[in-house]
């Protein structure tokens, strides 16, 4: 709709950078800085393909513009759209769209882009549904758009992080208030409508500054090929976007250049369910994510960013207690393994494998490597930011790098400032810091603004019935024990805080019921030593340690510089499990292999 008409005669030719190509002004080709020979027909077809940049330009239209409606035939534009394709090879960067016509495929940049330098900042909001649209589907064509902008080679945009507009969006905020919330140039709206045959999202861009209505946009498709919206919707935005002078700027998403098998189809809807039922922790279906992943995987073994969403998955399954490290880490390592060579997308399971390499093997040294091979991608790399940071948060703390740790946290809060997981986890940074203070100033804070979110009620829990408010932590945990009923370590966060509030024999009652449970299934015990610490049972603080040690528990070596087991310091069993902390550190300064500082030092 309402699409932009090619530059008027006497405008002056841009200059375009595509796919490792130039193309002058004058018309000449250069690869790199090699001139290449491109006849004056081929030269025109490219100039205007590159001007419609995203969009399908069909053989009538071609016709017209280059050689004149009566002059040319289908087969002429067939032959000089093939000869032009094997020009530019190895870059296969022009698409033909089956009875409709040729779109380029790269990322594109014009040398007034160049030139203007800053790019919109651009909110993605969750597509509304309609009757018959899976519940899933609106939030993952949006984050599918993140991704694939945030992918391109040429960026027309920077797309503003996803967990601060998706909850500004679950607040029931408009468009135009989480831009203003954001500081956003444009936000993405919409509504997705299915029919049995076909889905249709309707698309709009507003522009913050003054709530303008820019374009919208209709994108239809059969039910099935959720990849063709998903792509057919980046091209558009990605058409429509201007920098600065409203010129076009890039298009399309690196990778989106074929039509997809039925195979990987079916692959890419079970890895969208999926990606969507693991993030809102729930034990169930998070279960059942795993697994459509591994369906997923099973249809086309090349799908990384289902791999990676696994990784992340199982990950975020042990940190949690649904499933036990050694399980988690043996998923990792088979989604990891089979990985098809040569795959640059495959280093967004090296967070997930370096958490693997220290917490379960104990081996920092390998862990070191694997975060440092990743530690270019940033906190909103979609689909895994968060699972990103939480794991490489988790990696500080452990180590005991707290100021490291607080300055990642913060960095992030500064991309994403409404996540409530990154507000709680600064929470339990500080807290971990010995920053009393600031840890209860910053999860008041962090429950206030997140009314209803578990993280910030199981650290909340935690830091308020340590810092002498037991009775609204009770209250907390309690709230969150209630609505979360298989999560385990809310039974552990309302324990501690009935300890503190001098209810033992309540918190003696749910750490009973907690190993009742771990005779039918895998149940975390680290928070447990916390609570018999706040009941004077030191010696039952210690037992529940040694098991999580042997568990391989994520939290393990967080909880020997939690405040709450300060009463253990001092005692030669809890300074030996200190002291494996130092001696791995001192096994990977030295470069040696695992535990032979720690047989040295025996």
């Amino acid at each position: 709709m309402n699409r932009p008409l090619p530059a008027p005669a006497d405008a002056p030719p841009l200059r375009y950078w595509f796919a490792g190509f130039r193309l002058e002004a004058d018309g000449t080709l250069l690869r790199g800085e090699t001139a290449l020979d491109l006849p004056t027909e081929e030269e025109a077809v490219l100039r205007l393909l590159l001007m419609r940049a995203g969009e399908i330009v069909s053989p009538i239209e071609l016709k017209r513009a280059v050689w004149g409606e009566e002059h040319a035939s289908g087969e002429v534009v067939a032959r000089c759209v093939a000869s032009l394709r094997e020009r530019l090879q190895p870059a296969d960067c022009i698409e033909g769209v089956y009875k409709r016509g040729y779109r380029i495929c790269a990322a594109i940049q014009t040398d007034d882009v160049r030139e203007a330098g800053a790019i919109p900042r651009l909110a993605i909001l969750p597509f509304g549904g309609g009757y018959g649209v899976p519940e899933y589907l609106g939030s993952a064509i949006a984050e599918a758009a993140m991704e694939q902008l945030s992918a391109a080679e040429y960026k027309v945009a920077s797309v503003v992080a996803r967990e601060s507009v998706f909850t500004l969006a679950g607040r029931g905020k408009t468009p135009h208030e989480i831009g203003k919330a954001l500081e956003a140039d444009l936000v993405l709206g919409g509504e997705l409508h299915a029919t049995p045959e076909r889905l249709r999202l309707r698309a709009e861009m507003i522009r913050v500054a003054d709530g303008a209505e820019l374009w919208i946009e209709d994108v239809m498709v059969e039910r099935g090929r959720i990849i063709e919206l998903e792509r057919e919707l980046v091209n558009r935005v990605s058409s429509r976007i201007r920098c600065g002078s409203l010129s076009i700027a890039a298009v399309a998403a690196a990778g989106a250049t074929h039509e997809a098998s039925p195979q990987h189809g079916e692959a890419h809807e079970l890895y969208l369910r999926a990606h969507h039922e693991w993030q809102t922790l729930e034990r169930h279906r998070m279960q059942d994510a795993m697994g459509r992943l591994q369906r997923a995987i099973d249809l086309d073994p090349s799908f990384i960013a289902a791999r990676a969403d696994l990784a992340h998955l199982c990950v975020s399954q042990a940190f949690y207690g649904f499933m036990s490290p050694a399980a988690a880490a043996s998923v990792v390592r088979r989604a990891a393994g089979q990985v098809p060579e040569p795959n640059g997308n495959a280093e967004t399971l090296l967070p997930a494998m370096g958490w693997i390499r220290f917490h379960v093997d104990r081996n920092l040294r390998a862990a070191l490597d694997a975060f440092a091979r990743s530690s270019h991608l940033p906190h909103d790399h979609l689909p895994h930011g968060r699972g990103i940071t939480r794991v490489r948060t988790m990696f500080l703390l452990s180590r005991h790098r707290f100021d490291e740790a607080l300055g990642l946290l913060r960095e992030a809060i500064q991309a994403d400032p409404y996540s409530p997981w990154l507000q709680a986890w600064l929470a339990w940074a500080l807290h971990l810091a010995g920053e009393a203070e600031a840890s209860v100033d910053q999860i008041r804070k962090a429950i206030s603004q997140f009314t209803e979110h578990d993280g910030a009620h199981l650290y909340g829990a935690m830091i308020l019935a340590y810092n002498g408010e037991a009775a609204r932590a009770v209250e907390l945990a309690r709230a969150l024990a209630s609505r979360s009923a298989h999560f385990d370590l809310a039974t552990s966060a309302h324990a501690y805080a009935l300890a503190c509030a001098g209810r033992k024999e309540e918190a003696r009652t749910l750490l009973e019921r907690l190993q009742w449970l771990s005779r039918e299934r895998f149940v975390m015990n680290t928070f447990d030593a916390a609570t018999y610490v706040a009941m004077d049972e030191d010696e039952a603080a210690l037992e529940e340690l040694r098991i999580a040690n042997e568990n391989r528990c994520p939290w393990f070596f967080q909880m020997l510089a939690d405040p709450r087991l300060q009463p253990l310091r001092g005692r030669p069993e809890f300074e030996r499990m200190r002291s494996s902390l130092r001696a791995m550190e001192s096994d990977a300064e030295r470069g040696e292999e695992p535990g032979w500082a720690a047989a040295r030092a025996g």
